[in-house]
């Protein structure tokens, strides 16, 4: 039986028509460990970048070489994330949008108004709307999930330098098979999220 396409997702329409629009979006919900780390990006209409999508969508190469050319390229960005420790005190829902704000703020030449990936705005004061799935449906959030993905995913390499036996090189610190197993035989690490669940159960163990 042939699957059916997923639905065409409707227009996007913005209620801004000026240059300074930030995307906003992050990544590092799901893992057990680390930061969660947002990105925001003002591009340059006079200097657009091809190829912008979904940064899930793009393998890791081509991820660095727009990583690369977002950081030439665009009118302004910012990389900023929340630690572990951010996401144990706040939740993972409240360090996620700490983060995009603090990308917000960082941003210079400032931004005018905000489209942020998913359904609900961080809570800063620009203006803005949220855009369900606008990683593939806007360029400036594409772009944002493509600096914090590089960012982040260069955290795990460089944890996984430290700590090579928990294969964060691979899973990047999601909640894979290999990476529970390391936990149960090797324990949390300081940089683990002590309140998720796998963490916290293995911390009762240790």
């Amino acid at each position: 039986m042939s699957r059916r396409p997923a639905p065409a997702l409707p227009p996007l329409t913005i209620d801004y028509a000026g240059e300074r629009l930030a995307g906003v979006d992050e990544v590092g919900r799901g893992p057990l460990v680390g930061a969660v780390v947002a990105a925001a990006v003002i591009l340059d209409p006079a200097r657009p970048i091809a190829g912008l999508t979904d940064s899930k969508a793009l393998t890791a190469r081509r991820r660095e070489a727009l990583d690369a050319e977002i950081r030439r390229d665009a009118l302004a960005f910012a990389v900023a994330e929340a630690s572990p420790a951010e996401v144990d005190e706040y939740n993972i829902y409240h360090a996620t949008h700490l983060a995009m704000r603090r990308a917000i703020d960082a941003l210079s030449p400032a931004a005018e108004f905000l489209l942020v990936d998913g359904n609900r705005l961080p809570g800063h004061h620009v203006p803005g709307q949220a855009v369900v799935k606008g990683d593939a449906r806007h360029p400036a959030i594409a772009a944002a999930s493509i600096l914090a993905k590089v960012a982040r995913d260069a955290q795990m390499l460089a944890l996984d330098a430290r700590h090579p036996d928990y294969g964060f090189a691979r899973h990047k610190g999601y909640p894979t098979r290999e990476h529970l197993a390391a936990l149960a035989r090797l324990g949390p690490l300081p940089e683990h999220r002590r309140s998720f669940g796998p963490v916290r159960r293995q911390l009762a163990l240790f």
